[in-house]
């Protein structure tokens, strides 16, 4: 069984939890190391995106990969792209604010299938939104999700993460914090009042959508939806951060 963990590097570790979740299911894991640059809405992000080939091998090897798979963009991209639409909620939250990003997702996921032709691929929580879209292209790959892996403090690990200063650090902890303050609320209306007063004490942070949702379909989710998910996402010395956490018990 060949498992696949498609990346875009600056290898962490939560990537190393998605290697290792991988190796417990087979030994043919292949790690994937390709920024894609359909995934960005502008040329700036996507040079700044974190770079560490190296760095990335050994972390990727040390985790359990068996093979470590670094294409250039030919590779991936021979002839005219045939870009992929995501399904119906890559329209909504990150899509609503980054247009395209999902149909850049689904394009390069699907190339990386048809190349790698894996019987199984692991995706972390953290992009949730991502997950789902993923898990909705019905590729008849069997797609794994890993829980999120987070910092002491609760922030969800990201290759972000290094572009915040040392007084972003602190404020970016308000999206952990609003979440597992909220988390085993009553009701909803009760549950976004909480998030929507934590994140506002953090003039750091600059919100751009906090809502609770069906992870179903991401729809707003209501006190009989059966799995709710909190949904963050904003900005910090202008780096976007995500984040999600499963509401109740």
């Amino acid at each position: 069984m060949s498992v696949l963990v498609p990346t875009m590097g600056a290898l962490h570790k939560g990537h190393q939890a998605l290697i290792k979740r991988a190796r417990s299911m087979s030994n043919d894991v292949v790690v994937s190391i390709f920024i894609n640059p359909l995934q960005f809405e502008n040329t700036e992000d996507f040079e700044k995106y974190p770079r560490s080939p190296e760095r990335d091998i050994q972390l990727a090897t040390l985790a359990g990969a068996t093979e470590i798979w670094m294409p250039d963009y030919k590779e991936i991209y021979p002839d005219q792209i045939n870009l992929l639409k995501a399904s119906a909620i890559g329209e909504l939250y990150e899509g609503t604010s980054r247009p395209g990003h999902f149909d850049g997702v689904v394009t390069v996921v699907s190339r990386l299938f048809d190349i790698v032709k894996p019987e199984a691929a692991v995706f972390g929580e953290k992009d949730f939104q991502q997950l789902q879209i993923i898990r909705a292209m019905d590729s008849g790959v069997e797609i794994i999700g890993v829980p999120t892996v987070r910092e002491f403090d609760g922030l969800a690990l990201s290759s972000r993460n290094v572009r915040l200063s040392e007084t972003g650090r602190v404020s970016a902890n308000v999206i952990y914090r609003a979440m597992a303050a909220a988390r085993l609320a009553p009701t909803i209306a009760i549950a976004q009042e909480i998030i929507d007063t934590t994140i506002a004490t953090d003039a750091g942070f600059r919100c751009d959508y906090a809502a609770i949702i069906d992870e179903e379909n991401f729809s707003l989710a209501t006190d009989l939806t059966k799995h709710k998910r909190a949904i963050i996402a904003g900005w910090i010395d202008g780096v976007r951060l995500i984040d999600n956490m499963r509401m109740g018990a």
